[in-house]
């Protein structure tokens, strides 16, 4: 029963989630949907026995399946921060500082004051006490949902980009401060966030004090350590089964150690990720490996679990439900664009930051399971919590694409011309190529062209630009850009630029926007991993004799005329 349950639940989201994609929003959206048409909302409605057949609540099977479900989430998070670069996330520190400390203060704010005013409307259990209510009300509105965040950045294309990067960082921020709060809630509640004991003792400080003991380490010796241990694994161990057993095994007790300090134990996972992605020594095709199992096996099954576990039909209240998605939406998106604009980030890109940063998924549930068990809160909260956390995670893509598409549709096309087109590469590597098609880009950009290059070179350092498939854009931002440039070069043999697939770039895109660009950047991105997404079109863009030819498939391919202008309403 429990194979039955996990191919059913994987089959089902796997369908929902290529349909959500076909509609233009992230995959995440099908995959929690999957969890609400399965669980006791709609078949539990529909065919009870089946539904408590196929996912009980109590028992062996339900506590192997509830397993399973976090061991994808732990192994979810060791992905995403494996794709985390502190270096970058250093030089944004000021932008996430602030965006997620005004993303936290404003809902929190206004939570912590609702929750004292009216704690019986927002469903206070009659056992709970007042304040302790009220911090979690306020804590439970100001948290994101990293995990959400990141796969929707993903599904949506912009995990690699500048934007995304601030998204992430803000989101890390975010939620350390968010979970060490939490804690200290339910020990004022006296229970530990873990639910188990630690050598030190059960009490807020050991907590506290342990976790940021943890998160020292393994960003500091624990970075340094594994950057050392690699390159041994690598030499005398299978590959890739010696590195890929390793790193799980890491993650795992990570998960493991921070579980039983008593903070969830998907920071656990994400930090050993963190240190782990950060060496160099970690091949492109172990990350590559890891990430198409766990996103695509894993990930799924977890997202899908969320809806499984609650009714939505028998403790909604619409009251409730509709002053936590108001509380949580207004302050977390006016808190975090407001963070960014004060940041310096330009008004589209803020208000897509603060969008993205709206999304709650998992985290809100696992706050209100532990709440709700803890006897902070009656039922209709933990329903109205869940809703909150579907809708915006629901939201988040669509509505951040939306905010980031320009009336004038951004094809890269548009911006290329005869003389930023290179037929045939001479460069054998990514610093070689970036300098040779800055070259090109130079009196384009208004400036010298070494200054094109160690600009793109710099964005390059932080994060690499290969978007697999063959192709790499490597992208900087310039000063006093009117326009932006776009240069092509194509290159036979292939130069390795960091893809995720491993693979060299046979077409290099470089893209230089200006500075306060209004998301255009963002934009030719997307042009350009949709318009070489194909296997035929990237093998009819690598056979082409001219600059014509190629500019001709480009077109042949946007199916669109450069001239054309979307509408608003689209």
């Amino acid at each position: 029963m429990i194979f039955l349950a996990l191919g059913l639940l994987l089959l089902t989201a796997r369908v929902l989630g290529e349909l959500a994609r076909r509609f233009n929003q992230p995959a995440v959206l099908g995959e929690l949907i999957t969890g609400i048409v399965l669980g006791p909302t709609i078949l539990g409605h529909l065919a009870p026995r089946a539904e408590l057949v196929l996912f009980p609540t109590t028992g062996t099977q339900a506590d192997v399946f509830r397993g399973i479900t976090q061991l994808g989430v732990v192994l979810f998070l060791l992905v995403v921060g494996m794709e985390v670069n502190l270096s970058a996330i250093f030089r944004q520190g000021r932008v996430a500082v602030s965006v997620s400390l005004a993303g936290m203060l404003a809902p929190f704010a206004a939570g912590y004051a609702l929750a004292l005013a009216a704690p019986a409307m927002l469903g206070m259990h009659a056992g709970a006490d007042h304040q302790v209510f009220a911090l979690f009300f306020g804590t439970a509105m100001s948290i994101s949902a990293l995990p959400v965040i990141a796969k929707t950045l993903m599904d949506i294309n912009l995990f690699r980009s500048d934007l995304g990067m601030v998204v992430l960082s803000s989101a890390i921020c975010n939620d350390l401060i968010g979970w060490i709060a939490f804690a200290v809630i339910l020990g004022l509640a006296g229970l530990s966030a873990g639910g188990g004991d630690h050598p030190l003792g059960d009490s807020v400080l050991t907590t506290v004090g342990l976790t940021l003991l943890y998160i020292t380490v393994a960003l500091t010796a624990g970075r340094w350590l594994l950057h050392r241990i690699l390159p041994w694994i690598h030499a005398h161990l299978s590959w890739p089964g010696g590195v890929l057993g390793f790193t799980l095994s890491l993650a795992l007790l990570g998960a493991a150690l921070m579980e039983y300090i008593g903070i969830a134990a998907i920071f656990g996972s994400f930090l050993v990720g963190v240190a782990l992605g950060d060496s160099y020594h970690l091949r492109e095709r172990t990350r590559a490996v890891l990430e198409q199992f766990i996103s695509f096996f894993f990930a799924p099954l977890f997202f899908a679990s969320i809806g499984l576990r609650v009714d939505f039909v028998q403790h909604f209240d619409v009251v409730v439900v509709g002053t936590v998605l108001l509380i949580a939406c207004a302050g977390k998106i006016l808190g975090c664009t407001a963070g960014a604009r004060f940041a310096g980030m330009a008004p589209r890109e803020s208000w897509a930051v603060g969008m993205a940063m709206n999304s709650r998924g998992a985290m809100e549930i696992i706050l209100g399971t532990m709440a709700l068990g803890a006897g902070i809160i009656k039922e209709s909260t933990f329903v109205a919590l869940v809703v909150m956390a579907l809708v915006t995670s629901m939201l988040a893509g669509p509505s951040i694409l939306r905010i980031l598409k320009r009336k004038r549709v951004q094809r890269f096309s548009d911006h290329l011309s005869p003389r930023g087109f290179a037929l045939a590469l001479k460069a054998t590597t990514s610093t070689d190529a970036i300098r040779e098609l800055a070259a090109l880009a130079g009196p384009a950009a208004g400036g010298d062209a070494r200054v094109v290059a160690d600009a793109v070179l710099e964005r390059e350092a932080s994060m690499p630009t290969g978007m697999g498939n063959h192709v790499a854009v490597p992208h900087a931002r310039l000063p006093g850009l009117v326009q932006p440039v776009v240069v092509v070069g194509l290159s036979r043999a292939g130069i390795p630029f960091g893809a995720p697939d491993g693979e060299p770039a046979h077409i290099v895109v470089l893209l230089l926007t200006a500075t306060d660009d209004d998301g255009v950047q963002l934009e030719l991105l997307a042009d350009v991993a949709a318009t070489f997404k194909s296997i035929a079109a990237r093998t009819q863009a690598e056979a082409v004799g001219s600059y014509t030819e190629f500019l001709a498939l480009v077109r042949t391919l946007h199916g669109i005329e450069p001239s054309r202008v979307e509408n608003d309403t689209r």
